[in-house]
């Protein structure tokens, strides 16, 4: 599923690309010479052992309390490294990617019109954003911060991964509860194929009844990891610039298809 070579041809698809380390060195930086202002929150490093510790720590918390945001996004931050600086090779390859990590937007209240986007009309992908945040009684400022990734660009990436989750839940149309997230971490699974994506796929279900864990994998799991997998890779779209689409316009355009 998680491709690990890529050609010249595959660069200009719009399918999920997870390349190793086929960019000349450092050529992110002479692709953006003037990258934005976004820093990560730490700047002390921990050594090896701190973030093995961490690693361990944060999945025992998150396996025992998954309401634990916090400590599922350390897990996320410990164990994702080589993963993350795929997921900004990904965007790399790409023009709007590209644009996002040079100007690096921000996802929060402050930087979001939420009354304009509700006025919208119906159909578009800010009034169906909004109709989200809504109906789950949320705002965009509560993801967490990065903390454990120290360069700069790649917490960025990570924060952005972050910021996006409602996009995607409006995207794909899955609600915010417990069978919903975890069809939606297997969809991020096949996207980043970051590690805490993969734990949450795994032992997540555990928490389902036997009829809700039939559904989720008969119907859930073969719908994320084909969709999430053949889509375009979604950090690559500056949904600041997709308010006023048509949001059946823009699930295709995207390769967005609902799960049946």
């Amino acid at each position: 599923m998680l491709r690990s070579t890529v050609s010249l041809s595959q660069v200009s698809t719009n399918k999920i690309l997870l390349p190793r380390n086929i960019l000349p060195f450092n050529l992110y930086r002479e692709l953006n010479p003037q990258r934005a202002h976004y820093v990560s929150s730490t700047k002390a490093r921990i050594s090896n052992l701190q973030n093995v510790t961490l690693a361990v720590s944060s999945a025992f918390t998150a396996f025992f309390d998954p309401e634990r945001g916090d400590m599922i996004a350390t897990l996320g931050e410990t164990t994702g490294s080589i993963f993350v600086s795929e997921m900004r090779d990904n965007m790399l390859r790409d023009k709007t990617g590209r644009r996002i990590l040079r100007e690096r937007p921000r996802i929060h209240s402050s930087t979001i019109n939420i009354p304009y986007l509700r006025s919208l009309p119906t159909g578009t992908f800010g009034k169906e954003y909004t109709n989200f945040l809504d109906g789950q009684n949320v705002t965009p400022d509560t993801r967490v911060k990065v903390q454990y990734i120290y360069d700069d660009e790649l917490a960025y990436v990570m924060q952005r991964y972050r910021e996006c989750h409602d996009f995607f839940h409006t995207l794909t149309k899955l609600p915010a509860n417990v069978e919903g997230e975890l069809a939606l971490k297997w969809f991020e699974l096949a996207q980043t194929g970051l590690p805490m994506t993969l734990l949450s796929s795994i032992f997540g279900p555990i928490r389902l009844s036997s009829k809700e864990k039939e559904r989720l994998f008969k119907k859930y799991v073969p719908w994320a990891l084909q969709c999430g997998s053949q889509c375009k890779f979604l950090l690559n779209v500056y949904y600041e610039e997709c308010w006023n689409k048509n949001i059946e316009e823009m699930r295709k355009e995207l390769g967005i298809y609902l799960v049946d």
